[in-house]
């Protein structure tokens, strides 16, 4: 089953942004000023919010996911 969209993301609770490349590696970005340019609406793939526990949400890009 396809996710159509995802529940939304409260980034005032955000403070890094970590995308899973495929192969394994990681790009952590810290999202101070970037809220506003972050749209997972359009992106495809899978979300780990654990902004509630550490402040992280983790991105899988579909391929990798």
């Amino acid at each position: 089953m396809k996710k159509i969209y995802y529940r939304s993301i409260d980034f005032t609770k955000v403070d890094t942004l970590v995308y899973h490349l495929p192969d394994g590696p990681t790009l952590s970005v810290e999202l101070e000023g970037l809220e506003d340019f972050i749209d997972f609406d359009t992106e495809i793939g899978d979300i780990c919010d654990t902004s509630d526990i550490d402040g992280v949400v983790h991105f899988f890009p579909k391929g990798n996911a």
